[in-house]
């Protein structure tokens, strides 16, 4: 059966998720990148707007302006990784439930998540625009000050995704789980090619 998440997202609903769960979003998230996090942790601003028991999205994306207001042109995700030195204490602070971005995310966010019950979820890369049909509505935006991809988006979503978890609220990462085991493999694997392999001397 198909997961559909609805902000808010309460812990009851992440409690039986896990890593590999393919999920997807409906309701309230918004893009927050490097400088976001930045202004939040480093320089202790407050955000324009809530985001308690709903998603940030790592994501710089293409919006069109138009007469009325503005239009989702792409949103695809960025590196999750380079919000690491920050994403244990914006979750801590804000009170997010889900982050979407691509690629993994290292210990300290996959402990803020177990303590405070959120998930980390990977869209798929190169779907930028799959991405943008989701988006029902773009509610609002702050921080334009940054340039439209650093801006703060804030958008109405139905069925996002698909969403792979990545980190789950037991700390379970994805990620570093499978790097441990095709380290494992690998010497095999290597010992078993190196034998067929032969040098022009």
């Amino acid at each position: 059966m198909k997961k559909v998440l609805h902000t808010p997202v309460t812990n009851e609903d992440l409690q039986d998720i896990k890593v590999g769960d393919v999920v997807y979003l409906t309701g309230h998230i918004v893009t927050c990148r490097d400088v976001g996090h930045r202004r939040v942790i480093a320089l202790g601003q407050d955000l324009p707007y809530s985001i308690a028991g709903k998603a940030i999205f790592h994501a710089g994306p293409i919006v069109e302006p138009t007469e009325q207001w503005y239009k989702m042109v792409a949103i695809g995700p960025t590196t999750s990784m380079r919000m690491e030195r920050f994403e244990a204490e914006f979750i801590a602070a804000t009170g997010v439930k889900v982050i979407v971005g691509k690629g993994g995310m290292g210990a300290r966010t996959a402990a803020a998540c177990r303590e405070h019950k959120a998930l980390h979820c990977v869209f798929p890369g190169g779907c930028a625009v799959v991405g943008a049909t989701a988006v029902e509505e773009i509610e609002g935006v702050e921080w334009l000050d940054l340039g439209m991809p650093e801006a703060f988006w804030i958008m109405r979503v139905k069925e996002l995704g698909p969403l792979i978890v990545s980190i789950d609220t037991h700390g379970n990462n994805l990620f570093e789980t499978n790097k441990a085991l095709y380290a494992e493999r690998k010497e095999a694997v290597v010992k078993e090619i190196a034998e067929k392999v032969t040098y022009i001397k």
